[in-house]
């Protein structure tokens, strides 16, 4: 096993498959964090969404995907630009992988890209364990998603960051106030559907835990850009906090925690979720 590898698995649990792959998605995340860093991408990019609040701030659940935002909208970036760099680095730690730009079906802001190795092989890598590398299938792939928008709203926050680990590197991101505005946003305008996706709620709480004010300016210019409300509609600490609990209101709580419970280490934090449950906490909710 790569020595820096072995150091960054001392920081997850270990104890079955699940939790193995969960640390070895969550250290490749950040070596790939750490390649875009060294590549420039950052000079350019922020990082937000759910694996930012955990990675920098101590969310304490698992997180798929990587987000990324531009500062200033850009409709000709290109992801691809990064990616000899990025494949260079994430190589030199002994994983054989390939990256891949997702091929756009329809015009978005959104450019996606994907890291896929295969995950037999790697849990060998990571773990040196036969026994354990054999109960998986030989075809499974590790996939690492990441996205970038080009066109992202206005008004976000940011500020520099630093890790240790792979090696000392340097990340843009958003800042508290300014991720609670997109998941704000997520909560009220996510098109759920059947599927309400707990992570949302579960992400929240922990916004309001830690007294999170939200980035009002972002967050409006949020539910403007995605047509939930216009420049001539009610705004106000109040009147968030009517969208919110009227969400609150129409939510599958049993769904909710089904989504997130694969997630999270402890599920009985869960047992509270209810509508009354999240119309209070919502009473803490401020604004700058």
């Amino acid at each position: 096993m790569n020595a820096v590898i072995e150091q960054m698995l001392k920081d997850y649990p270990t104890d079955n498959l699940y939790e193995r792959k969960n640390a070895m998605k969550e250290v490749m995340q950040e070596i790939v964090l750490c390649g875009l860093s060294r590549a420039g991408f950052f000079k350019k990019a922020a990082f937000y969404g759910g694996t930012a609040l955990r990675i920098f701030y101590g969310l304490d659940r698992f997180s798929e995907d990587l987000d990324f935002s531009l500062e200033v909208a850009d409709p000709d970036f290109d992801l691809k630009d990064y990616f000899p760099a990025l494949k260079k680095e994430v190589r030199s730690y002994g994983l054989n992988v390939t990256i891949s730009e997702k091929e756009k079906t329809k015009d978005s802001d959104i450019r996606s890209a994907f890291l896929k190795g295969n995950t037999k092989e790697h849990l060998i890598l990571f773990f040196d364990d036969e026994q354990l590398a054999s109960s998986v299938n030989h075809n499974e792939a590790i996939k690492i998603k990441f996205e970038v928008d080009v066109n992202p709203p206005m008004y976000a926050t940011f500020e520099h960051k630093y890790r240790l680990l792979p090696v000392p590197y340097e990340v843009n991101l958003y800042d508290m106030p300014s991720l609670f505005a997109g998941k704000l946003h997520a909560v009220i305008c996510r098109a759920w559907q059947s599927r309400t996706k707990g992570r949302d709620l579960y992400d929240y709480i922990f916004y309001l835990s830690r007294k999170t004010p939200v980035n009002e300016k972002h967050l409006h210019q949020r539910l403007i850009d995605s047509g939930f409300m216009t420049e001539s509609n009610p705004w106000s600490l109040d009147e968030l906090k009517r969208i919110l609990c009227e969400r609150f209101d129409s939510i599958d709580y049993e769904q909710a925690k089904k989504d997130v419970e694969p997630f999270i280490r402890d599920t009985s934090a869960l047992d509270v979720w209810s509508a009354e449950f999240f119309k209070q906490i919502t009473e803490g909710l401020s604004m700058i």
